[in-house]
């Protein structure tokens, strides 16, 4: 097939996490044979401002990463959408695009041959109806939505014809057990401070039981506020800043266990979507503690896969027994890193995207590419 997505970005994952589980998919599909063009604003926010911290220069590891991968720049003013989609089987649009290019893509849709998909990886179909619900999706053929009630919210408000759940997957030729020796520290956690969305949840399940049990702990992550990195600093964990996707396994393999937090928003409304980063860390075969959310789609099986601390005090005493009880973590280890296996990889999701273009009536098919 060939295949046009537009992302927000490719070659930036600064405060940018549906990057990560575009690069594991695209490179699925490349390596399954499909032509891929992937298409980002010239003007991207995430690369822009890795570009103005870290310069031209933090792109070069991306490519060493992932060297079947590669983006093409467009302006809106002047992209030639006629050229673009000419050819093309499919075409998947994620909701991180501006409205009007949403919209330009979906009228050339009804003159030209290819199925056309919105990707919706964000809690705004809550949080921001009437930005999420002023998308033009008339024309398009579904939404690939990241959960179950993401999914229900398309089809009750009628933004969309039809709606499929597609959830996101870790990348596992990037996000794998990786040995480091000895372990640096005790707990890492890499997430983005963000907008104030879980504060009370990072000061509850990590900031103070870290402080209190004088762990050693390194945090990761972007938009970090004066107050926060004073939080941090008074409980005596290292900040490390902004740190490319792609090198969270070598990072993981270097502490003991990681912890989950997911923002307010999907705790509160979007109940089922963990976000992408459990799948990563499982993947990474690192224990996983995690505050409460609520499983309700049955991804995992938690008490095995993970263990959910429902208060602080709950996390502090399992952050202990992690660190005291190998027999824990090793089983831990072993029965996230086998559902991820089982159930959650880019190739288990490019299988149902596979499913989903049959049900659009693309009924072609092409050979593995052997690297």
């Amino acid at each position: 097939m060939k295949i046009i997505l537009f992302y927000h970005s490719l070659l930036s994952d600064w405060n940018h996490g549906n990057a990560h589980f575009l690069r594991g998919i695209a490179t699925e599909l490349i390596l399954r044979g499909n032509e891929v063009e992937i298409y980002e604003s010239e003007n991207a926010w995430s690369l822009s401002n890795l570009v103005k911290e870290h310069g031209v220069g933090a792109l070069q590891d991306f490519y060493n990463y992932y060297p079947l991968l590669k983006s093409i720049q467009y302006n809106l003013n002047s992209i030639d959408l006629e050229k673009v989609l000419k050819g093309a089987d499919l075409v998947i649009v994620h909701e991180w695009n501006e409205h009007r290019l949403v919209k330009c893509v979906g009228e050339k849709r009804s003159t030209m041959k290819f199925k056309l998909l919105f990707h919706d990886t964000h809690h705004r179909s809550v949080t921001e109806s009437e930005s999420m619900k002023s998308y033009d999706l008339s024309a398009y053929d579904g939404v690939l939505a990241y959960g179950d009630v993401i999914r229900d919210i398309y089809l009750k408000e009628g933004w969309a014809k039809h709606a499929w759940t597609w959830h996101e997957a870790a990348d596992t030729r990037v996000f794998k057990p990786m040995s480091a020796g000895n372990y640096e520290g005790d707990l890492v956690w890499i997430g983005n401070w963000g907008d104030e969305e879980r504060t009370k949840e990072l000061l509850e399940f990590i900031i103070k039981p870290v402080k209190e049990l004088k762990l050693k702990a390194k945090i990761y992550g972007v938009r970090y506020p004066p107050h926060a990195l004073k939080a941090l600093a008074d409980a005596g964990i290292e900040y490390g800043g902004w740190l490319p996707n792609f090198k969270a396994p070598e990072v993981f393999a270097k502490y003991r266990f990681t912890v989950h937090v997911p923002r307010g928003p999907y705790v509160r409304f979007l109940p089922g979507i963990p976000t992408i980063r459990p799948f990563e860390a499982l993947a990474c075969a690192i224990p996983l503690l995690s505050s409460p959310w609520k499983d309700q789609e049955h991804l995992f099986t938690p008490g095995k896969d993970f263990i959910m601390a429902q208060n602080g005090e709950e996390m502090k005493m399992w952050m202990q027994k992690i660190i005291s009880d190998d027999a824990l973590a090793a089983d831990m280890m072993a029965n996230g890193l086998k559902t991820i296996w089982r159930n959650h990889t880019c190739s288990h999701r490019v299988d149902e995207l596979y499913t989903i273009c049959e049900q659009l009536g693309i009924k072609k098919r092409s050979k593995q590419i052997q690297l």
